[in-house]
């Protein structure tokens, strides 16, 4: 029997010798304990200010550091240390992440660098050779918001729908998975988030066309865990996703049902996520911000039907199997490009002396929305810029704008100009 394990082996050392394949770890930086601490427990807080792990400091997003040392006395004593040209002059939109004194950035065309933070020494780069045809499909140019760094991994996602997970030592990558049809006019320039060992990304295109969806992945291996479509089937079909539920019993009828030349079945609808996916650790709920209906004209893509669930909406999902929870829809009926895909804050503040967990949020629409977390209920939504024409105000007991019937263009005929535009 020994003999027999022997000549096995022998095999398949001669193998692997033919072939010209190694056995090497191809993820070093998971040994290594100052990256391998970036996990859930480090995000909840974010750390002591030590690193800045996460493009929003923590699962809550609010970007403040708890460092102390530089304040509104002495900010102005700062001066360049260092800069790095970078190889692309193409727009530069990465929030750079820090680990252990190792700088990361991603810039244009999905390019990954790291960098020495104290001398902005080059350690390495990666640059995924997208095809530069895929440009024209990126309405706002190639840029990219940057990276997520889980257990010594970095995870990027490209132009032309990659979702890449690159070694954070070496940059070496380690898998790779193809998020989007590669014929469709979907893109991703969000940076990924992770949670319970998944790694979560959406997707843009909405203005040519592409339907809205966000995906979980295997943080290890890159299989798929599951899948949330934001915009319903449009041959309203199923498509054994997480979604396939929620979009039947409450989305396919928030929009038109007799096809008509150019709509949202032609389309695809819209409706992608872009930017904002937030993890509430206190509550276990995932939050994605559902960006603007394609075509944007209401009247063209619904036949002035409906709200259009569930774009320019916050939806809240559970982590692990993408399943809905609930969902609160900032402008029904879109059609003027209000997304809701800018950044969600976490909080909690007083509300009739009682501590209420809530969620934050800014959109182009022009008011500033506070909604109870646990159930997406609307507490507030108060202009934060003057002169909005679209609407007068919420109404909080519905949860509904106050609409100015001649913001509708494509019900009026008439010409408009809305503020926010």
């Amino acid at each position: 029997m020994r003999s027999a394990h022997l000549g096995l082996a022998l095999a398949v050392m001669a193998l692997l010798a033919t072939t010209g394949c190694k056995l090497v770890d191809n993820n070093p930086g998971a040994k290594d304990p100052a990256f391998a601490k970036i996990d859930g427990e480090f995000l909840k807080t974010g750390g002591d200010g030590d690193d800045w792990a996460f493009p929003g400091q923590s699962y809550g997003e609010a970007r403040h550091s708890p460092l102390t040392k530089i304040n509104d006395k002495n900010v102005s004593e700062l001066g360049i240390a260092w800069f790095a040209d970078m190889p692309d002059a193409r727009g530069h939109e990465s929030t750079p992440v820090e680990v252990d004194g190792r700088l990361f950035v991603t810039g244009p065309w999905s390019k990954v660098f790291a960098f020495e933070a104290k001398t902005g020494k080059p350690l390495w780069q990666f640059d995924p050779e997208v095809d530069k045809s895929r440009g024209v499909k990126a309405c706002c140019d190639v840029v990219n918001r940057g990276v997520a760094v889980w257990k010594g991994k970095i995870f990027v996602g490209t132009i032309d729908g990659r979702l890449i997970a690159l070694d954070a030592k070496t940059g070496e990558e380690i898998w790779s998975a193809q998020t989007l049809d590669p014929k469709s006019n979907g893109i991703i320039t969000g940076f990924p988030r992770v949670v319970k060992d998944l790694v979560i990304i959406g997707n843009g295109g909405a203005e040519f066309g592409a339907r809205g969806y966000v995906t979980a992945y295997h943080a290890d291996t890159g299989k798929q865990a599951w899948r949330f479509y934001t915009v319903p089937n449009p041959k309203g079909e199923p498509d054994n996703a997480a979604s396939d539920k929620v979009l039947k019993e409450r989305a396919y009828d928030t929009w038109s049902k007799e096809p008509k030349k150019g709509d949202w079945r032609e389309s695809g609808g819209g409706g992608t996520v872009w930017d904002a996916i937030v993890y509430d650790h206190e509550l276990d709920q995932l939050y994605l911000g559902v960006g603007n209906g394609n075509p944007w004209n209401h009247g063209i893509r619904s036949n002035g039907e409906g709200d259009n669930l569930f774009l320019s909406s916050i939806v809240a999902l559970k982590p692990e199997t993408g399943e809905y929870l609930w969902h609160y829809q900032e402008t029904p009926g879109e059609t003027w490009d209000y997304t809701a895909t800018q950044p969600i804050i976490l909080a909690t503040e007083k509300r009739e002396g009682k501590d209420v967990k809530v969620l934050y949020h800014a959109p182009k629409n022009g008011f500033f929305f506070t909604l109870d977390r646990s159930n997406g209920k609307l507490l507030a939504a108060d202009p934060f810029i003057k002169g909005i024409t679209w609407s007068t105000g919420y109404d909080l007991a519905s949860g509904r704008p106050i609409e100015n019937p001649a913001s509708r263009y494509e019900k009026t005929g008439q010409l408009y100009l809305a503020n926010p535009s």
